[in-house]
């Protein structure tokens, strides 16, 4: 089975200034756990998750460092740091997204997009032809496959 027999065509998006108020409202409304993210043209540029939003009232810590002599070394991520901090005071889509995000083609096989959502710990797939998003795929979609395929009786 392929991706684009089980995706969503209608994809709720949004664009990178949409505020992030007006995102959590969408999510909410539509039961969903993360919107695209594309620009006037339709490409994806990001998804914006509930992980996302959580951040702004998560407690973010500062990497812990040491000094030695007069140089500073940090022992956590210093660029984890700065992407949640950007996140937690982020007013935008734009601010808060994932860019750059993980995405699989309608010609992929259902067991590719598996593959990917369970390697990289992620619970929904862009699906995206020639630069355009043109759908998603989601957890719920791949254990729905899983009915459509079996045999009765089985």
């Amino acid at each position: 089975m392929k991706v684009g027999d089980l995706m969503t065509r209608d994809v709720i998006t949004v664009t990178p200034d949409t505020p992030v108020k007006r995102v959590s409202e969408l999510m909410l409304e539509n039961n969903v756990g993360g919107i695209p993210v594309v620009n006037a043209s339709g490409a994806l540029i990001g998804i914006v998750t509930e992980e996302d939003l959580i951040i702004k009232d998560a407690k973010i810590h500062f990497p812990t460092y040491i000094k030695l002599l007069d140089a500073v070394i940090y022992l956590g991520s210093i660029r984890r740091y700065e992407d949640e901090l950007r996140k937690a005071l982020g007013a935008t889509a734009g601010d808060v997204m994932t860019p750059d995000p993980i995405f699989v083609s309608p010609d992929d096989d259902i067991e590719k997009a598996a593959t990917l959502m369970l390697e990289k710990g992620i619970s929904r797939l862009p699906v995206v032809e020639n630069g355009q998003l043109v759908g998603i795929i989601t957890k719920r979609d791949i254990v729905r496959s899983l009915v459509l395929e079996e045999p009765d009786g089985a």
